[in-house]
Order: C-alpha cells, then structure tokens, then sequence
C-alpha cells in the first residue's frame, strides 16, 4: 500500500454564516486547492463529511454540486456521515483511496450548516443519533454527558472546577485562533456559575452550534514533493465502534471506540502515547477531554483531570491539547469537526500555527461521534522535504 501524504489544508470562520452547506464546502475546498497548489480538475476523489444537510437544510448530493463548483469533473465523489465523528471517518475514506492506489489526488471537504435552525431543533437533529430505546424515553446527549460526569467526579474523586479548567484552557487557545467561533477568554468562576444544562454541566462545559468547513488534500507520499517543501503524512489511521445503547457499557467513562481505534492507530504509525507532541480531542462537552486523554493512553484511568489540574495539557505544557480552542471555543459543525481537528494538527507540524505553534513533529486527532458510538483516530508526522 501507499504511504499517504496531506498536502494542502484550508479551514474556514466557524460560527454564524451566511448562505448555505454548499457556499461552505465550496469555500473550504478552494482555499485547500490553492493551499496544495493543484487545479479542480486533478481531483480524482472528492469526498465530503456531513452529517445532516438533508436534516438541517433539505439539500442532498451535495458532492456531486461540489464537484461542479470546484471545477472537479470527473472525479468520483461520495458523502461519509458517520455523526459527529463524519470528519475522522472521511479521513479514513481518504487514506484509503489513496494507500490502495485508486487515486493520485484525493481531496475530503466536510462541513455543516446549523445556526439557522433554533437550538431544540438542532438538539433534536443531533440526538436522532441516539438509539430509538433511549431517544424514546428523550434522552439526549448533554443527558449522557451530565450523567457520565457525575459517575466520573464521584468515581475517581476528581473536583467540580478540573471540568471547568477544560473550558478555561479552551477558550484561551482559541484567542489565537482567527477561525473560531469564539475569541474571548473565560475564568473558572464564569465557568463555574453559568446555567446548569445537564447536573454537574452548565453551559460553559458544552460546545457550540455552529456553521463551518474544512479541507484537505492527500496523494501518495511519493509525490509529496512535487507539491510542497513541507508535508505531513498520515502515520496510523483507524476507527472503531462501541454499543450504540449506552447504558449497556460496563464502564461509561470508558470510550471503547477511543481505545480500539487508538490501539490500532498507534500500532499503523509503530509509535506509543509518548510519542505524540500534540493532540485535538473532541471536547463536545468537557468531560470527553478526559475520557479521551485516559483511553489515548496519556494518563491512567481516573487520572486525566489531574493533567488539566498540573497543567500539563496547557499550550506551553508537556501534551498540548486542543491548541485549537477544541470544539468548545473554536465551534462544532458536525461534519466539519473531525477535518478541522486534523487541520490545527497539519499547521502546527509544518509550523504554520501562528501564535498557537508548539514545538511538535507528532500529533494526533481524535474525532468521537455521539458518545463514542464510533469514533476515528488519526495520527500524522511532519516531514521535511
């Protein structure tokens, strides 16, 4: 199989956009052409992450309209919705045409368009995705979110304000970010006294609704270097799913889909949690920063809320996490997120991250679709040509 190469990432302003998914996907894709210096025309696959179109704007083939608007006749498209984790799944999609030798120029365009409906309308599109013996009885996400927040503070002795501190760090990084959704800074105590959503979460803990896209290009590793001096190549790559019913999990604040995917992940690349220099993991709400950190293998179980305490996932710590803002600042449009994720991790390895660059040659994304139902793991290498 082909080693498989990014080459060109584009991500656009997160938060209240105009027009509508096809404007987005359009935008995105273009900067990411002009970003990988390629023309529409040499794209032989075109992929697109989207969870929703259909739900939020009654638009469907919306691959095949990108196609025409960027120029990509005739390239083989496809939509990948795999929820929340549409993103993660779209880059496995991506590897995959590309390391099996099918394409030459792939490139994966997600993005989702949402502000326009009100919040118990997207709440209601995004919890569909919830199995018919739990949405039946109106349990949703947050529910999920808030229930296992509390098992995890009483399990594992873990203070009410580490969660908050999850938020805190988020919306530092994403001052620096020109992409996303919000830009302002925020204290614990802010944190710590916003609206009760789902007990122990207030509104501070949970992610935004927001419109966005994002881009990237892939071709095999060989030809990297006709493209750019600086690339980064996808060194493991695997997804994975866990019980689509919750309560059947014997440990809720283990995400199985993150274990798995990561094992395989990390065995692809032949390197090890300490290894990885960066990381965006999916902080739709607070508490998945640290189920994520734990079943990545950063820190032991019951152990990820002292990392945050430590400082240790800060910008300038030992594993920045979330440089980006993560979903919690930097916004949440279903289908874009897993891109985006991969794209803060594409400039901080060829040192494009502006006032957010750390010091990284690995890092990793972890996109989590509902609460872990699927999840995809990604872990990319800079490389200098």
């Amino acid at each position: 199989m082909e080693d498989v190469a990014v080459i060109g990432a584009s991500m656009t302003r997160f938060g209240q956009r105009e027009g509508w998914i096809r404007d987005l996907l359009a935008e995105a894709g273009r900067e990411c052409l002009d970003d990988a210096g390629v023309a529409g025309d040499a794209v032989e696959h075109l992929y697109v992450s989207n969870m929703a179109s259909g739900e939020f704007e009654g638009q469907t083939g919306v691959p095949n309209a990108l196609a025409h608007d960027l120029g990509a006749l005739p390239a083989y498209t496809a939509r990948i919705d795999q929820t929340s984790s549409s993103g993660g799944a779209g880059i496995y999609a991506a590897w995959q045409s590309v390391a099996s030798g099918a394409s030459d120029l792939t490139m994966l365009v997600g993005g989702e368009k949402m502000t326009h409906r009100t919040t118990a309308e997207a709440t209601d599109v995004i919890a569909s995705l919830t199995h018919p013996c739990e949405y039946k009885h109106g349990v949703t996400l947050p529910s999920f979110a808030g229930l296992t927040a509390r098992l995890y503070l009483d399990a594992y002795d873990a203070p009410r304000e580490s969660l908050g501190k999850v938020a805190v760090k988020n919306h530092r990084n994403g001052v620096d970010n020109p992409h996303a959704q919000f830009r302002e800074e925020v204290d614990l105590e802010t944190v710590l006294n916003s609206p009760v959503v789902a007990d122990p979460l207030r509104l501070y803990d949970f992610c935004p609704i927001t419109d966005g896209s994002a881009a990237l290009a892939f071709c095999p590793r060989s030809d990297a270097e006709e493209y750019a001096d600086e690339y980064v190549e996808v060194a493991g790559v695997a997804g994975a799913t866990d019980t689509h019913v919750v309560h059947e999990r014997a440990d809720p604040t283990t995400m199985r889909g993150v274990v798995e995917s990561s094992d395989r992940a990390y065995g692809m690349a032949g390197l090890s949690p300490d290894d990885v220099d960066v990381a965006e993991l999916h902080d739709m709400f607070s508490i998945l920063e640290f189920l994520q950190f734990e079943d990545l293998g950063f820190a032991e179980k019951g152990e990820g809320w002292r990392a945050v305490e430590a400082g240790r996932t800060d910008r300038d710590g030992e594993l920045p996490v979330n440089t980006s803002g993560g979903l919690k600042s930097k916004g949440h449009p279903l289908g874009a997120s897993g891109v985006a994720q991969a794209y803060e991790i594409y400039r901080q390895l060829v040192g494009d991250a502006g006032d957010r660059q750390v010091n990284a040659d690995v890092g990793l994304a972890c996109n989590v679709g509902g609460f872990g139902n699927c999840v995809t793991t990604t872990i990319f290498e800079g490389v200098e040509a």
